[in-house]
Protein backbone atom coordinates (compact mmCIF):
# COMPACT_ATOMS: atom_id res chain seq x y z
CA UNK A 1 0.00 0.00 0.00
CA UNK A 2 0.82 3.40 -0.93
CA UNK A 3 2.69 5.18 2.40
CA UNK A 4 0.81 9.11 2.85
CA UNK A 5 2.89 12.04 3.88
CA UNK A 6 0.52 13.40 6.68
CA UNK A 7 2.01 16.55 5.86
CA UNK A 8 0.07 16.32 2.34
CA UNK A 9 -3.62 17.36 3.84
CA UNK A 10 -6.11 19.76 3.05
CA UNK A 11 -5.11 21.67 5.72
CA UNK A 12 -2.14 21.86 3.50
CA UNK A 13 -3.97 22.50 0.45
CA UNK A 14 -5.94 25.15 1.50
CA UNK A 15 -2.57 27.21 2.97
CA UNK A 16 -0.95 26.67 -0.03
CA UNK A 17 -4.03 28.41 -2.42
CA UNK A 18 -4.19 31.25 0.33
CA UNK A 19 -0.26 31.49 -0.21
CA UNK A 20 -0.28 31.62 -3.91
CA UNK A 21 -3.01 34.43 -3.88
CA UNK A 22 -1.32 36.12 -0.98
CA UNK A 23 2.07 36.26 -3.42
CA UNK A 24 -0.26 37.12 -6.77
CA UNK A 25 -1.50 40.12 -4.73
CA UNK A 26 1.54 41.54 -3.37
CA UNK A 27 3.56 40.72 -7.49
CA UNK A 28 0.77 42.08 -8.79
CA UNK A 29 0.79 45.56 -6.76
CA UNK A 30 5.04 45.30 -7.61
CA UNK A 31 4.28 44.94 -11.30
CA UNK A 32 1.87 47.77 -11.08
CA UNK A 33 4.09 50.08 -9.35
CA UNK A 34 6.68 49.09 -12.16
CA UNK A 35 4.30 49.48 -14.84
CA UNK A 36 4.00 52.95 -13.58
CA UNK A 37 7.81 54.07 -12.66
CA UNK A 38 8.62 53.06 -16.54
CA UNK A 39 5.32 54.83 -17.91
CA UNK A 40 4.48 52.20 -19.81
CA UNK A 41 1.29 52.02 -21.86
CA UNK A 42 -1.53 50.04 -21.02
CA UNK A 43 -1.87 47.41 -23.42
CA UNK A 44 1.62 47.26 -24.78
CA UNK A 45 3.98 44.17 -24.81
CA UNK A 46 6.06 44.89 -22.05
CA UNK A 47 2.60 45.85 -20.06
CA UNK A 48 1.41 42.76 -20.98
CA UNK A 49 4.66 40.46 -20.34
CA UNK A 50 4.71 42.17 -17.24
CA UNK A 51 1.46 41.32 -16.11
CA UNK A 52 1.55 37.64 -17.35
CA UNK A 53 4.97 37.01 -15.23
CA UNK A 54 3.36 37.93 -11.91
CA UNK A 55 0.88 34.47 -11.42
CA UNK A 56 3.86 31.67 -12.55
CA UNK A 57 6.60 34.04 -10.19
CA UNK A 58 4.06 33.93 -7.40
CA UNK A 59 3.37 30.53 -7.85
CA UNK A 60 7.24 29.73 -7.44
CA UNK A 61 7.30 31.26 -4.84
CA UNK A 62 4.50 29.78 -3.30
CA UNK A 63 5.70 26.51 -3.93
CA UNK A 64 8.71 27.44 -2.67
CA UNK A 65 7.17 28.52 0.64
CA UNK A 66 5.68 25.49 1.43
CA UNK A 67 7.53 22.96 0.32
CA UNK A 68 10.16 24.66 2.69
CA UNK A 69 7.98 25.24 5.72
CA UNK A 70 6.10 21.65 5.31
CA UNK A 71 9.65 20.07 4.43
CA UNK A 72 8.13 18.57 1.83
CA UNK A 73 9.66 16.91 -1.38
CA UNK A 74 9.18 18.14 -4.57
CA UNK A 75 8.56 14.85 -5.97
CA UNK A 76 5.58 14.51 -3.32
CA UNK A 77 3.56 16.86 -5.28
CA UNK A 78 4.87 16.63 -8.99
CA UNK A 79 4.74 12.78 -9.65
CA UNK A 80 5.45 12.00 -13.32
CA UNK A 81 5.57 8.10 -13.95
CA UNK A 82 2.13 7.42 -15.41
CA UNK A 83 1.47 4.84 -18.18
CA UNK A 84 1.48 6.33 -22.17
CA UNK A 85 -2.70 6.19 -22.78
CA UNK A 86 -2.38 8.46 -20.41
CA UNK A 87 -1.20 10.79 -22.78
CA UNK A 88 -3.82 9.89 -25.26
CA UNK A 89 -6.41 10.71 -23.08
CA UNK A 90 -4.92 13.67 -22.75
CA UNK A 91 -4.98 14.49 -26.08
CA UNK A 92 -8.60 13.44 -26.53
CA UNK A 93 -9.35 15.73 -23.95
CA UNK A 94 -7.94 18.97 -24.72
CA UNK A 95 -9.15 18.32 -28.51
CA UNK A 96 -12.98 18.06 -27.13
CA UNK A 97 -12.48 20.76 -24.61
CA UNK A 98 -11.25 23.29 -27.20
CA UNK A 99 -13.39 22.59 -30.02
CA UNK A 100 -16.82 21.75 -28.63
CA UNK A 101 -17.24 23.60 -26.19
CA UNK A 102 -16.09 27.28 -27.37
CA UNK A 103 -20.17 27.92 -27.02
CA UNK A 104 -19.44 27.83 -23.52
CA UNK A 105 -17.57 31.14 -23.12
CA UNK A 106 -19.83 32.87 -25.64
CA UNK A 107 -23.18 31.61 -23.77
CA UNK A 108 -21.44 32.83 -20.17
CA UNK A 109 -20.92 36.27 -21.68
CA UNK A 110 -24.48 36.60 -23.09
CA UNK A 111 -25.36 35.56 -19.30
CA UNK A 112 -23.47 37.77 -17.52
CA UNK A 113 -24.17 40.62 -20.31
CA UNK A 114 -27.51 41.09 -18.17
CA UNK A 115 -25.63 42.51 -15.30
CA UNK A 116 -23.74 44.63 -17.11
CA UNK A 117 -20.66 42.92 -18.18
CA UNK A 118 -18.43 44.08 -21.17
CA UNK A 119 -15.52 41.46 -22.31
CA UNK A 120 -12.77 42.42 -23.15
CA UNK A 121 -11.37 42.28 -26.87
CA UNK A 122 -9.80 39.01 -27.61
CA UNK A 123 -7.10 40.68 -28.98
CA UNK A 124 -6.30 43.24 -25.97
CA UNK A 125 -4.81 39.93 -24.06
CA UNK A 126 -2.51 38.86 -26.42
CA UNK A 127 0.95 40.60 -27.61
CA UNK A 128 2.68 41.30 -30.67
CA UNK A 129 2.78 37.68 -32.53
CA UNK A 130 4.57 38.52 -35.58
CA UNK A 131 7.85 36.85 -36.37
CA UNK A 132 9.84 35.61 -34.01
CA UNK A 133 7.82 37.12 -31.08
CA UNK A 134 5.64 34.59 -31.42
CA UNK A 135 7.69 32.43 -29.81
CA UNK A 136 8.49 34.83 -27.11
CA UNK A 137 4.63 34.60 -26.59
CA UNK A 138 4.74 30.75 -25.97
CA UNK A 139 7.24 30.47 -24.00
CA UNK A 140 5.89 33.60 -21.30
CA UNK A 141 1.72 31.90 -22.40
CA UNK A 142 2.12 28.65 -22.69
CA UNK A 143 5.11 27.14 -21.19
CA UNK A 144 5.14 28.71 -18.33
CA UNK A 145 1.46 28.56 -16.98
CA UNK A 146 1.14 25.06 -18.26
CA UNK A 147 4.49 24.03 -15.74
CA UNK A 148 3.32 26.82 -12.98
CA UNK A 149 -0.25 26.58 -12.74
CA UNK A 150 -0.13 22.95 -13.09
CA UNK A 151 2.64 22.10 -10.22
CA UNK A 152 -0.15 24.45 -7.88
CA UNK A 153 -3.93 23.04 -8.77
CA UNK A 154 -2.87 19.43 -10.11
CA UNK A 155 0.60 19.12 -8.28
CA UNK A 156 0.43 21.11 -4.51
CA UNK A 157 -3.37 21.32 -4.15
CA UNK A 158 -4.66 17.92 -5.70
CA UNK A 159 -1.87 16.00 -3.82
CA UNK A 160 -2.78 17.54 -0.62
CA UNK A 161 -6.38 17.31 -0.72
CA UNK A 162 -6.92 13.84 -2.16
CA UNK A 163 -5.94 12.47 0.90
CA UNK A 164 -8.27 14.73 2.81
CA UNK A 165 -11.05 15.03 0.83
CA UNK A 166 -11.07 12.27 -1.29
CA UNK A 167 -10.58 11.94 -5.17
CA UNK A 168 -14.12 12.91 -6.37
CA UNK A 169 -14.44 16.08 -4.08
CA UNK A 170 -10.92 17.24 -5.30
CA UNK A 171 -11.54 17.28 -8.74
CA UNK A 172 -14.43 19.74 -8.55
CA UNK A 173 -12.52 22.04 -5.33
CA UNK A 174 -9.71 22.04 -7.82
CA UNK A 175 -12.12 23.10 -11.07
CA UNK A 176 -13.48 25.12 -8.75
CA UNK A 177 -9.85 27.20 -7.25
CA UNK A 178 -8.91 27.05 -10.46
CA UNK A 179 -11.39 28.93 -12.76
CA UNK A 180 -11.70 31.24 -9.49
CA UNK A 181 -7.89 31.92 -10.00
CA UNK A 182 -7.81 33.39 -13.56
CA UNK A 183 -10.91 35.83 -12.30
CA UNK A 184 -12.51 36.26 -16.17
CA UNK A 185 -15.99 35.95 -15.86
CA UNK A 186 -16.45 35.18 -19.64
CA UNK A 187 -14.43 31.66 -18.92
CA UNK A 188 -15.19 30.75 -15.53
CA UNK A 189 -17.54 27.89 -16.87
CA UNK A 190 -15.10 26.83 -19.22
CA UNK A 191 -12.65 26.90 -16.84
CA UNK A 192 -13.86 25.27 -14.27
CA UNK A 193 -14.84 22.54 -16.73
CA UNK A 194 -11.38 22.39 -17.96
CA UNK A 195 -9.94 22.32 -13.99
CA UNK A 196 -11.94 19.41 -13.33
CA UNK A 197 -10.80 17.43 -16.49
CA UNK A 198 -7.39 18.06 -15.76
CA UNK A 199 -7.60 17.37 -12.34
CA UNK A 200 -9.56 13.78 -13.51
CA UNK A 201 -6.66 13.32 -15.77
CA UNK A 202 -4.36 13.57 -12.79
CA UNK A 203 -5.97 11.85 -10.13
CA UNK A 204 -6.30 8.42 -12.57
CA UNK A 205 -2.98 8.58 -14.51
CA UNK A 206 -1.03 9.79 -10.72
CA UNK A 207 1.09 12.00 -12.85
CA UNK A 208 1.36 15.58 -13.57
CA UNK A 209 2.67 15.37 -16.92
CA UNK A 210 -0.30 14.73 -18.78
CA UNK A 211 -2.20 17.73 -17.61
CA UNK A 212 1.34 19.93 -18.24
CA UNK A 213 0.94 18.86 -22.00
CA UNK A 214 -2.57 19.20 -22.26
CA UNK A 215 -2.16 23.18 -21.35
CA UNK A 216 0.68 23.60 -22.82
CA UNK A 217 -1.31 22.55 -26.24
CA UNK A 218 -4.56 24.94 -25.06
CA UNK A 219 -2.06 27.75 -24.52
CA UNK A 220 -0.15 27.39 -27.34
CA UNK A 221 -2.92 26.83 -30.32
CA UNK A 222 -4.51 29.94 -29.03
CA UNK A 223 -1.26 31.93 -29.61
CA UNK A 224 -0.34 30.01 -33.15
CA UNK A 225 -4.13 30.57 -34.50
CA UNK A 226 -3.81 34.29 -33.21
CA UNK A 227 -0.67 34.43 -34.91
CA UNK A 228 -1.77 33.11 -38.27
CA UNK A 229 -4.86 35.36 -38.16
CA UNK A 230 -7.11 32.37 -37.80
CA UNK A 231 -9.81 34.42 -35.65
CA UNK A 232 -12.23 36.23 -37.04
CA UNK A 233 -13.96 39.24 -35.51
CA UNK A 234 -15.78 37.58 -33.12
CA UNK A 235 -12.97 35.03 -31.49
CA UNK A 236 -14.46 32.48 -33.67
CA UNK A 237 -12.23 30.09 -35.82
CA UNK A 238 -12.43 31.11 -39.63
CA UNK A 239 -13.51 28.01 -40.62
CA UNK A 240 -15.92 26.66 -43.87
CA UNK A 241 -19.39 25.63 -42.26
CA UNK A 242 -18.62 21.70 -43.11
CA UNK A 243 -15.13 22.04 -41.68
CA UNK A 244 -17.16 23.74 -38.67
CA UNK A 245 -19.74 20.77 -38.30
CA UNK A 246 -16.84 17.69 -38.47
CA UNK A 247 -14.25 19.84 -35.98
CA UNK A 248 -17.25 20.14 -33.61
CA UNK A 249 -18.59 16.38 -33.97
CA UNK A 250 -15.13 14.92 -33.86
CA UNK A 251 -14.17 16.90 -31.12
CA UNK A 252 -17.55 16.24 -28.94
CA UNK A 253 -16.77 12.23 -29.48
CA UNK A 254 -13.51 12.64 -28.62
CA UNK A 255 -14.32 14.53 -25.49
CA UNK A 256 -17.13 11.99 -23.93
CA UNK A 257 -14.93 9.26 -25.12
CA UNK A 258 -12.04 10.42 -23.22
CA UNK A 259 -14.48 11.34 -19.86
CA UNK A 260 -16.04 7.34 -20.30
CA UNK A 261 -12.13 6.00 -20.79
CA UNK A 262 -11.10 7.81 -17.37
CA UNK A 263 -14.89 6.75 -15.56
CA UNK A 264 -13.82 3.07 -16.81
CA UNK A 265 -9.65 3.34 -15.29
CA UNK A 266 -8.91 0.94 -12.69
CA UNK A 267 -7.11 3.32 -10.87
CA UNK A 268 -8.52 3.28 -7.52
CA UNK A 269 -9.81 6.21 -5.66
CA UNK A 270 -9.38 8.07 -1.91
CA UNK A 271 -12.11 8.12 -0.07
CA UNK A 272 -12.90 11.54 1.96
CA UNK A 273 -12.06 11.57 5.51
CA UNK A 274 -14.41 13.37 8.29
CA UNK A 275 -13.90 17.29 7.82
CA UNK A 276 -11.83 16.86 5.45
CA UNK A 277 -13.52 19.41 2.89
CA UNK A 278 -14.03 21.55 5.87
CA UNK A 279 -10.84 22.26 7.11
CA UNK A 280 -10.03 22.83 3.37
CA UNK A 281 -12.34 25.94 2.87
CA UNK A 282 -11.02 27.18 6.30
CA UNK A 283 -7.47 27.35 5.57
CA UNK A 284 -8.50 28.66 1.76
CA UNK A 285 -11.01 31.17 2.86
CA UNK A 286 -8.11 33.84 2.29
CA UNK A 287 -7.43 33.19 -0.94
CA UNK A 288 -10.72 32.56 -2.49
CA UNK A 289 -12.42 35.53 -0.48
CA UNK A 290 -10.26 37.95 -2.00
CA UNK A 291 -10.42 36.19 -5.98
CA UNK A 292 -14.33 36.19 -5.03
CA UNK A 293 -14.22 40.26 -4.67
CA UNK A 294 -11.45 40.50 -7.86
CA UNK A 295 -14.22 38.45 -9.81
CA UNK A 296 -16.64 40.77 -8.72
CA UNK A 297 -14.93 43.79 -9.96
CA UNK A 298 -14.35 42.57 -13.40
CA UNK A 299 -18.18 41.26 -13.67
CA UNK A 300 -19.34 44.97 -12.69
CA UNK A 301 -15.95 46.59 -14.80
CA UNK A 302 -14.54 48.20 -11.43
CA UNK A 303 -10.52 48.33 -11.97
Amino acid sequence: MEEINPRLNSKTGGLTYSAAVVFYFALSLIASLIITAAKLENGSDAYLYINYLVSPIAIGICIATILSNKKLSFKSIFPVKCHPKYYLIGLLLIYGLLFSLSWVNEVSVKFFGLFGYEPREAGSYLPNLSGGYSVLAILVIAVLPAFCEELLFRGAILNCCENGMGSIRTVFVVGFCFSLFHGSPEQTVYQFIAGCAFAFLAVRSRSILPSVMMHFINNALIIIFAACNLYGEDGNLIISSGGNIALTVTSALALVGAVIWLILDKTPLKKCEKGGVKLFFIFASVGIAALGLLWLLSLFGVG
